[in-house]
C-alpha cells in the first residue's frame, strides 16, 4: 500500500499522455482553431508538447449526439485535432478540466502513452497527409464491366 509521501511523488511524476478531441464542425476553422489554441495553452502553462495534429474537418463515421441548454445536438462532422503533452499531475487534471468545461469541444480521449508512441502518430499523420486521396469509383463502373462483357461474348 502507497504511504501519502509516495502518492505525493506519484503525483509530481512528469508522464505523456494523448489528447484527442472533436470541435464542433458547424464553427468557423478561425474559431476551431482558437478553441484548438485554448487547450494548448493549458498544456504549455505547466507542460510541454510532445506532437500535435491541428484542428482538420472530417466527416464523422458516425453521429455524436449531446445535450445543451437550448437541447439535443447532432454531429456529423467535426473539426478532428490532437495534442500529445508530457506533464505532471496538476497540469493534467487542469488540461481535462479545461476540455470538459469548454462547449466547443463534442468529445474528447485522453490516454497515458509515450514520447516515441507519439512522435511515431505525428510522423503518420504526415505521411498521410501527402498520400493523395483514392478517385471516387464511379458507380457506372458495374454497367461498363457487364458490357464489355456481353461485347465479348461473355454471360452476365
Amino acid at each position: 500500500m502507497a504511504t501519502d509521501t509516495e502518492e505525493l511523488l506519484d503525483g509530481a511524476e512528469s508522464r505523456v499522455y494523448e489528447l484527442g478531441f472533436h470541435i464542433d464542425g458547424e464553427l468557423p476553422q478561425e474559431e476551431a482553431k482558437k478553441a484548438y489554441e485554448a487547450i494548448k495553452a493549458v498544456i504549455t502553462k505547466g507542460g510541454e508538447v510532445v506532437a500535435e495534429g491541428l484542428p482538420q474537418k472530417i466527416q464523422l463515421a458516425y453521429t455524436i449526439s449531446r445535450m445543451d441548454t437550448t437541447g439535443r445536438r447532432d454531429f456529423n462532422s467535426s473539426f478532428f485535432s490532437w495534442i500529445a503533452y508530457e506533464a505532471d499531475n496538476t497540469v493534467h487534471d487542469a488540461v481535462n478540466e479545461a476540455v470538459k468545461s469548454d462547449t466547443r469541444i463534442v468529445r474528447f480521449i485522453d490516454l497515458r502513452t509515450t514520447r516515441e508512441a507519439a512522435k511515431h502518430a505525428s510522423e503518420m499523420q504526415e505521411f498521410y497527409l501527402k498520400v493523395p486521396e483514392e478517385e471516387p469509383v464511379e458507380e457506372d463502373a458495374d454497367v461498363e464491366l457487364d458490357a464489355a462483357l456481353k461485347e465479348a461474348g461473355a454471360t452476365v
